[in-house]
């Protein structure tokens, strides 16, 4: 990690919380990482693909103070997310008991702002309306039955739900559902969104649902 291809404040906030080692800066801290055989693939920059524009676009507009991230992954929006918006307190939500460590130990090596959590997309442990957004990119796709989620959702946020998914068939095995815009938009009115918004960007659809009159 020796040029500006990936998120070197996240990638030594991971080190740190990894080595458990706060006191080390930056450099130091990838440094050891590295020579310890940790992997930082992770934070390669994202933030140039359009999808990932568009919901940091719309998160502008919106202004949350405090966001819920559900199925945060490798983080291919979280990190632009948290550079792009450093106003904001975010959440990351993930099933996957390695992928909730690595996001904690993001937030434990310096990231104060992101907070981690283990859950089911579709059994959130959140109040109602706790977040002013709640952002589920790249994950209903993955779903036997998304409803249960996108119901999970609805219930958490304030403001709006911002959803991201595929709009065409690839090979990816772990694609078991294909959205357009209706089925998509139908799918966060009978959650009980007020109104959805669909745009479509390279070979994606991003869908933009308020809660909120």
């Amino acid at each position: 990690m020796t040029d500006d291809s990936h998120y070197r404040a996240f990638a030594a906030a991971y080190a740190r919380g990894v080595l458990r080692q706060p006191a080390l800066d930056d450099e130091a801290a990838i440094a050891a990482a590295l020579a310890a055989g940790v992997r930082l693939h992770r934070f390669k920059r994202t933030g140039g693909l359009a999808r990932v524009r568009r919901v940091i676009g719309a998160l502008r507009g919106l202004a949350p103070a405090r966001l819920i991230d559900v199925g945060s992954g490798r983080g291919a929006f979280l990190w632009p997310m948290l550079d792009a918006l450093p106003e904001i307190a975010v959440t990351a939500v993930d099933v996957l008991p390695h992928r909730a460590a690595g996001l904690a130990a993001v937030g434990r090596g310096g990231i104060t702002r992101l907070t981690a959590a283990r859950m089911d997309v579709a059994a959130l442990g959140f109040a109602d309306r706790s977040a002013d957004v709640v952002t589920i990119l790249e994950v209903l796709e993955h779903l036997p039955d998304p409803a249960p989620a996108a119901r999970e959702a609805v219930r958490v946020a304030r403001g709006a739900v911002i959803a991201s998914v595929p709009s065409h068939a690839d090979d990816n095995p772990e694609h078991l559902r294909l959205f357009d815009g209706p089925s998509l938009t139908a799918l966060f009115i009978d959650a009980g969104a007020r109104r959805v918004a669909i745009d479509h960007v390279l070979g994606h659809i991003v869908a933009i649902a308020m809660v909120a009159p």
